[in-house]
């Protein structure tokens, strides 16, 4: 079992939890960059932001359109909308107002709040979210050019808290505001992707699909609580109450790739993040993650990353410092 920082834990000191693993690794962090309220007739057009980014709508609502989609979405109080960051997009009170440019409109003001149009009708909150590599490639590929979160939602009751408690610490000015609004916006990530994960059927085969699927979870809780485990096909399935080919079968189909495919993957992703952050040696690094001996695991290593785990070490450390 690898012993690690807060990304890794101990099998017997409590239940594996896949989501929160694959969290951790991605170096997912939500940032709230501020709010603006609107009133009377009006529109923003935004640049492709090149990142994840996140509206919530606190008060009114909005209408909003991305470039090569010709509907328009509209969101009401309470409803997120979280944007995959690949392209321009306008929100707007309705569809048949010309949009201002909103960067100028942010540029030319200060504050966390920023007024648009006539009158405080609606009232948003807007940030980005952060990812590590490992993030970019499980979410960027994953989620839809737009998301929307509803109200409605199971999720609904605490991302209304959590959006008040966000304009709060916005607007109130109070110590601690920005680490107490990145706090709240890490719930918020979570519970939206929490929302999005519920409806797993929808989503793309993928890492991120497969953490949603309940027949296959048994299975994935074992891998995550003990990657280095010398896991056989017929324990996998067995845990998932399902034969060796059904589980095949349905595991390929939401994962995209085989069980132990996964397996390696997902030792892969801790190898990474081990020898970028941590200190245990490669050698000693090869037994935490199932291989026994340093070559069968430098030569797996290398044939996923390209590179040697001495040299990704480096290189990733040079990044860090440099």
């Amino acid at each position: 079992m690898l012993e690690s920082p807060h990304y890794l834990r101990d099998s017997t000191d409590m239940p594996a939890d896949p989501l929160s693993d694959t969290l951790a690794l991605m170096d997912a962090r939500c940032v709230i960059s501020g709010g603006f309220t609107a009133g009377g007739d009006w529109a923003l057009r935004f640049p492709a932001p090149g990142m994840l980014k996140i509206t919530a709508v606190v008060r009114g609502g909005m209408s909003v359109s991305l470039d090569g989609l010709p509907e328009f979405t509209r969101l009401g109080p309470g409803d997120v909308a979280v944007f995959d960051g690949s392209r321009a997009f306008v929100v707007a009170s309705g569809p048949s107002v010309e949009p201002a440019d909103a960067a100028t409109l942010f540029a030319d003001t200060t504050g966390s709040m920023i007024r648009h149009g006539g009158g405080e009708d609606a009232v948003f909150v807007g940030g980005h979210i952060e990812l590590g590599r490992a993030g970019e490639e499980l979410l960027l590929h994953a989620l839809p050019p737009l998301l929307c979160v509803r109200a409605g939602a199971e999720e609904a009751p605490v991302m209304r808290w959590l959006l008040d408690q966000l304009l709060r610490e916005l607007t109130a000015g109070r110590a601690g505001a920005d680490f107490a609004a990145d706090q709240l916006a890490q719930l918020m990530f979570v519970q939206v992707l929490r929302a999005y994960l519920a409806d797993a059927d929808a989503l793309p085969a993928g890492r991120l699909r497969a953490l949603a699927d309940e027949r296959i979870a048994p299975a994935l809780r074992l891998m995550h609580a003990d990657p280095g485990r010398p896991w056989q096909l017929e324990e996998l399935a067995r845990a998932a109450a399902m034969s060796r080919t059904t589980f095949s079968e349905r595991f390929r189909a939401v994962a995209g790739v085989p069980p132990l495919t996964y397996l390696l993957d997902w030792r892969m992703s801790l190898a990474r993040r081990a020898l970028r952050d941590g200190e245990t040696s490669v050698s000693a690094l090869a037994q935490r993650v199932g291989y026994t001996s340093e070559s069968a695991f430098s030569n797996a290593f290398k044939r996923t990353t390209g590179v040697a785990p001495r040299r990704y070490r480096d290189v990733a450390r040079a990044a860090l410092t440099g």
